[in-house]
């Protein structure tokens, strides 16, 4: 017996050592330098699994915006060049690559990455994981560039300088004065140094009462504003510009004002040096608009339900009520006449989930679930409802979840219905639900149309439908924002993956709770 306890203690003793040396390996991974990052090669597309902290830092994006992508979304536009070719290849290889390639942080700004990818394999010899250490190298490509034009186009470059230099003071002059948006530039003390007429007339003061002083002690400190401080003292320490940041203020004389600002940091050379550049945009009355409009779409909605339900219930009384030897024709034209109800009643529903949304009353009611089962149960009805098209369902994760079932479901069906909608040609749509991390990711993949990059960009926001898609389907635009809301309710995220021409998948994940 005493053998025995010897040897549990001994194994809970090397546990506990592995799970010492585990964590200690992680402390290790977060305090590089380099960013790190490692993939599931036997997973579809070979999505990321872990991230380091230095690699968030690296693209801007936070740990769980990069869980489940494959490393590919970094380059965003920039697709044609040959470097990814090379870590395809690499990849399909299972070999070692090192290369150097542009990428665009979240912010879209670009910087050089050199990337180091090493396969993973498992003792029978296949590659199960890939492992990237990626650097920040942009500095050092500037400076090689900024070094082969010195040799090059000294004279030029000087040449050329002084002319943009004395172009860029009349030209801003002009902007100012000719924007019909109001603008400031301040020096790198908040001093206004150029206030344009349309910020003159928008906020009833004159250029001496401007042009001289601090920006928060114009007027009677109607500009002391709280979050226009913490957003000013932002832009000059990081460089980083503001970009449409909301600041709603009652001013004296013009009353209440809400405006969208945007600032940059002017780092001109000479007297232009530390500047900042203030766009002023004010949208006191599209809040109004957007406001009634949602108010309208909640009152039409709610007023719109209470009937339609009656109706639906004395359609259903009639169907009860049918004999047994009436006209074929009478009922048939009943059943068509519910299944008109069932879908004014779903666009209603809709409209009514997107005002709650915009009100910040969406209620959701949160549980454990099993979304392997959920996700099955879903698609099933799916092939029902849409006999004709070819639902494929893979992947099993075993994992449970919190959050709205009945949410979650509206979400998988929005775009199973899209991805049947917009694919005329083709009947073929693939769902897939994997594991990813402390994640489960849910695919959506057809062989339609496509989305092109800048739809790409608005295709979540309220109301937007792509233009040459509401010629040919009917809609409002407003499934994609409503199931995008509930996930981001749900702390998970939802994008999309498309090309012109070459089929959609949207994508979404969930964190999970317990596992199976």
């Amino acid at each position: 017996m005493r053998k025995n306890a010897s040897g549990i203690d001994n194994s809970k003793q090397r546990i506990e050592n592995k799970n010492n040396d585990l964590d200690l390996y992680l402390k290790a991974l977060n305090s590089a330098y380099s960013g790190i990052i490692i993939t599931d090669n036997l997973q579809y597309d070979n999505p990321i699994i872990y991230c380091n902290k230095a690699f968030e830092t690296i693209s801007g994006y936070a740990h769980d915006e990069i869980i489940g992508h494959n490393c590919r979304f970094l380059q965003a536009q920039d697709r044609s060049q040959a470097e990814r070719s090379m870590i395809k290849e690499s990849i399909e290889r299972g070999e070692e690559c090192k290369i150097e390639i542009r990428n665009y942080r979240k912010d879209g700004t670009l910087f050089w990455n050199e990337l180091f990818i090493s396969p993973v394999k498992n003792d029978e010899g296949q590659v199960t994981h890939f492992i990237g250490v990626q650097n920040d190298i942009s500095d050092r490509k500037k400076a090689e560039h900024d070094l082969r034009e010195e040799k090059s186009h000294v004279e030029l470059k000087i040449q050329q300088r002084t002319k943009e230099l004395q172009d860029k003071e009349s030209f801003l002059s002009s902007i100012i004065e000719t924007v019909r948006e109001s603008l400031l530039v301040l020096d790198s003390n908040y001093i206004v140094l150029s206030a344009n007429r349309h910020f003159l007339n928008s906020f009833k003061v004159t250029t001496e009462e401007t042009v001289g002083n601090l920006l928060f002690d114009l007027g009677n400190q109607q500009w002391d504003i709280s979050s226009l401080k913490e957003m000013l003292t932002r832009i000059l320490p990081t460089n980083n510009p503001v970009i449409d940041y909301e600041v709603d203020h009652i001013f004296p004389h013009i009353g209440r004002k809400v405006m969208l600002l945007n600032a940059y940091r002017i780092e001109f050379e000479g007297q232009y040096k530390d500047r900042i550049l203030i766009a002023i945009e004010d949208i006191t009355e599209k809040k109004e608009q957007d406001r009634r409009k949602d108010d309208f779409l909640s009152i039409a909605s709610h007023e719109l339900k209470t009937p339609l339900t009656t109706i639906k219930g004395l359609f259903q009384i009639l169907q009860r009520l049918s004999a047994e030897n009436i006209d074929p024709k009478y009922v048939s034209t009943l059943d068509k006449i519910t299944a008109y109800i069932d879908r004014l009643n779903l666009l209603i529903s809709k409209l009514l989930d997107t005002s709650k949304i915009q009100s910040g009353n969406l209620e959701l009611h949160m549980d454990p679930f099993e979304i392997d089962k959920t996700i099955q149960d879903a698609v099933e009805s799916m092939r029902l409802a849409a006999p004709d098209s070819d639902i494929h369902l893979t992947g099993n994760t075993g994992s449970i979840v919190e959050g709205d079932e009945l949410q979650i479901i509206q979400v998988l069906n929005n775009l199973l219905s899209n991805a049947i909608k917009y694919s005329p040609e083709s009947k073929k749509v693939e769902v897939s639900i994997h594991r990813v991390a402390n994640f489960v990711k849910i695919s959506v993949r057809d062989y339609g149309m496509g989305i092109n990059y800048q739809d790409r960009l608005k295709i979540f926001e309220r109301f937007f439908r792509v233009s040459h898609i509401q010629k040919k389907f009917p809609g409002l635009g407003i499934g994609l924002y409503v199931s995008h809301e509930i996930i981001l309710h749900h702390k998970g995220t939802l994008w999309v993956e498309s090309e012109p021409g070459e089929g959609s998948t949207f994508n979404f994940t969930l964190p999970i709770v317990i596992n199976k």
